[in-house]
């Protein structure tokens, strides 16, 4: 099978080393890939959202699987167009992928349907978000409709912060026009936790869930980033809440998507606040997540590829159950200093080899780009130093021996990884 990944980041990374490894694969390509990517597969030099151009690569490599990598590729349609060329893509249309484009458009699916989450409103109109504000007051949850990398959601302590919000969005446009409208919400109170799945759009098949870390700081604190690190599988997530989740969340989505005309196949991710009553969608993403992808693929036993080719044909109902690792893995994001504001790139980084001879640790790059025989910083969030365990502690200790050893100019990363979680039992797959 010749497979096409579509992205740059470190979920593409880990996407194709997954894919790397199936007894059915003859060609491996990724577009447009980044500096660890080239490694293991052949890089495309087209952006990630040229549709039209990535449409013709696909149908001129007679590539029999494409998988979708980032949220802005749905948003741009690039389904809808390998769809209508008769192509197989992993990954929802333009109109399912606005479960993730759109966070009003999720909220006003789950109130209609009623799939728990918080209490919402939307505005695109600037005064009158101020006035709900005013009226609800503090701590409360600020939103921009549409993608930010995930650094739209700002949670205000104070009336004076979610004011401050208001205008940073709607006003100074940081985000463009994804801050044109804006969900305001009640701040839920629990622990995080992420539900990935995998959907035909009937039928679901769960993956390990997770946790991430979205603040750039030790403890929680600091502006919310696009994941400073996530391990799995996360013990706060029984059993039981499992069950939960696919029976008050997943498939009343799905079926909801469903009734609306719209078929999700792909992936659905729900982040989930675990509350005292039950647990509530965050938000909804419609692609697999990052860096949570990091830590599900490397204790994936068996095959992706099948997986992913089930889901496009429709036929997950009868699909091998996936195979599950037993342990732990997880995940700490080397990011560039001053992310997720303004950071320098070109910074070169050492000790990449010596990281990935450490036993059952992989490195994932996520913003890098090879120049000649040197590996150099290309974005914010570099690398995903990832590392398996038989359980947290021993995948923590192994992750942060391998970070110990790389080193660029302004390196950040978070200390805390996984620390709320080795106060719990482990989960078993």
């Amino acid at each position: 099978m010749r497979v096409l990944v579509i992205g740059s980041g470190g979920r593409e990374h880990a996407l194709v080393w997954k894919l790397s490894q199936s007894p059915e694969l003859t060609k491996l390509y990724c577009a447009p890939g980044n500096g660890g990517i080239g490694e293991v597969a052949e890089l495309v030099d087209l952006g990630a959202e040229d549709v039209e151009a990535l449409t013709e690569f696909a149908e001129s490599k007679d590539i029999d699987l494409t998988v979708v990598g980032p949220e802005g590729t749905l948003a741009k349609g690039l389904v809808d167009a390998f769809e209508k060329r008769g192509l197989r893509v992993f990954g929802p249309n333009k109109a399912a992928a606005r479960l993730e484009s759109s966070k009003a458009f999720a909220k006003n699916l789950m109130k209609k349907y009623h799939i728990p989450t918080g209490t919402f409103a939307v505005f695109d109109d600037a005064q009158a978000a101020r006035a709900y504000v005013r009226q609800l007051g503090a701590p409360i949850v600020v939103k921009a409709d549409g993608l930010c990398g995930g650094k739209g959601t700002i949670v205000a302590q104070t009336l004076s912060e979610a004011l401050g919000a208001i205008d940073l969005l709607m006003e100074d446009k940081i985000f463009r026009q994804a801050g044109e409208r804006v969900v305001i919400e009640e701040r839920l109170v629990g622990e995080e936790a992420s539900f990935i799945v995998v959907t035909d759009g009937t039928t679901a098949v769960p993956l390990l869930p997770s946790q991430d870390h979205k603040r750039l700081q030790d403890g929680d604190k600091g502006p919310n980033t696009g994941g400073m690190g996530a391990y799995a599988p996360a013990p706060v997530v029984d059993a039981g809440l499992q069950r939960r989740v696919m029976d008050d969340v997943i498939l009343p989505t799905i079926r909801a998507m469903s009734t609306e005309g719209l078929s999700l196949k792909g992936v659905l991710y729900a982040g989930l606040m675990l509350t005292a009553d039950g647990p509530k969608v965050l938000e909804f993403n419609a692609r697999f997540g990052d860096p949570e992808t990091q830590v599900i693929l490397p204790l994936l036993k068996s095959d992706l590829v099948p997986l992913l080719d089930d889901a496009v044909e429709g036929r997950l109902a009868t699909s091998a159950p996936c195979v599950w690792e037993t342990g732990s893995c997880a995940c700490v994001v080397l990011a560039s200093g001053g992310y997720p504001g303004d950071f320098q790139i070109g910074k070169e980084i050492r000790g990449l080899e010596q990281a990935a001879k450490q036993p059952q640790v992989a490195v994932f790059h996520a913003g890098s780009k090879r120049d000649r025989d040197r590996t150099l910083t290309w974005g914010g969030r570099v690398l995903n130093v990832v590392a398996s365990g038989s359980n947290l502690e021993q995948a923590l200790k192994r992750v942060y021996e391998a970070v110990s050893g790389i080193h660029f100019d302004g390196m950040t990363y978070r200390k805390d990884i996984g620390a709320r979680a080795l106060k719990r039992p482990a989960v078993t797959p």
